[in-house]
């Protein structure tokens, strides 16, 4: 067992209690894009934090919402318009959304 404590909580850092706070204070955004062919593209943006695994999440959120995806210039493009389903999917992983 590690004896290594965050500088924020004060508990040890194997719990994962500080990677849960970071992603709690980011604020991350959703809006709809429209591609070729009229076709809608969900983009979430505004991932601060270099610690956030993208593909992990974006993995995550398509398994979730059963859509296709990607990670591309450090946001998640999710195929269809997502909007209340995707909202509350991020919320479930911790993450504050803007709008």
């Amino acid at each position: 067992m590690s004896n290594d404590f965050s500088d924020i909580t004060g508990l040890p850092d194997d719990i994962g209690v500080g990677d849960d706070l970071a992603r709690a204070q980011q604020r991350v955004s959703i809006r709809v894009e429209s591609r070729r062919y009229d076709k809608p593209v969900t983009v979430v943006s505004g991932f601060e934090d270099a610690s956030t695994d993208l593909e992990a999440l974006a993995s995550t959120l398509k398994r979730r919402l059963a859509v296709g995806g990607t990670v591309a210039d450090g946001r998640i493009e999710l195929q269809g318009d997502h909007g209340p389903r995707l909202r509350a999917a991020l919320e479930d992983e911790g993450f504050a959304v803007d709008g």
